[in-house]
């Protein structure tokens, strides 16, 4: 199969099966709570390609990338959630999220490869913003806890197919050439 062929098919499966997980009982957990918070970051497409673009990014990047950036990424959205769930403001944080698709776009475009650190921290901040929209736009009925579960494992697997589309793709051209679409809605989105 061609990688193009090859990395629609794999987005098309993992999306398909998100829906299909909420048809089973979630024991021990508030269903409703975990499926709100896994919808909300596949129920945008800035959430959609903002994380994306960090399992692109640390896919093309390999090594130590992949070991750190992934959990720094849900980690700090862990952080913001928390602080929108305290409503705690955070100033700039839907620009952020904006900011990101454009930075990250940019960035897999081009190849960047920095030290982990400095990307960590790149990503770091970014994630902070998108946590603290999941976090503020939780539904008053969830529980906070469950729906935090939800919008981290919705966040963990979009890094995740970031990173198989990385991986899988063989011609790395490929790869960075979705960089510019991402970057182009964030455009978009900065415009509108």
């Amino acid at each position: 199969m061609h990688a193009p062929a090859t990395t629609a098919a794999l987005v098309a499966m993992t999306l398909a099966g998100c829906g299909a997980a909420f048809a089973h009982p979630l024991t021990g957990l508030d269903a409703p709570s975990f499926a709100a918070g896994f919808s909300h970051p596949l129920s945008g497409l800035d959430h959609v390609l903002g994380i994306l673009a960090v399992g692109l990014w640390a896919g093309l990047n390999g090594r130590r990338a992949l070991l750190v950036w992934p959990g720094v990424s849900i980690g700090m959205m862990m952080l913001g959630g928390a602080l929108g769930l305290a409503s705690l403001p955070l100033p700039l944080a839907e620009a952020g999220i904006v900011a990101s698709l454009i930075v990250f776009g940019l960035l897999v475009l081009a190849r960047v490869r920095p030290p982990a650190r400095a990307g960590a921290t790149l990503i770091g901040l970014f994630a902070l913003a998108h946590g603290h929209a999941h976090g503020t736009e939780m539904p008053l009925e969830a529980a906070a806890a469950t729906y935090a579960a939800g919008f981290v494992a919705a966040s963990g697997a979009l890094i995740g197919v970031g990173v198989a589309i990385a991986s899988a793709a063989k011609e790395r051209r490929i790869v960075p050439s979705a960089g510019a679409p991402i970057a182009l809605a964030g455009l978009v989105l900065a415009a509108g």
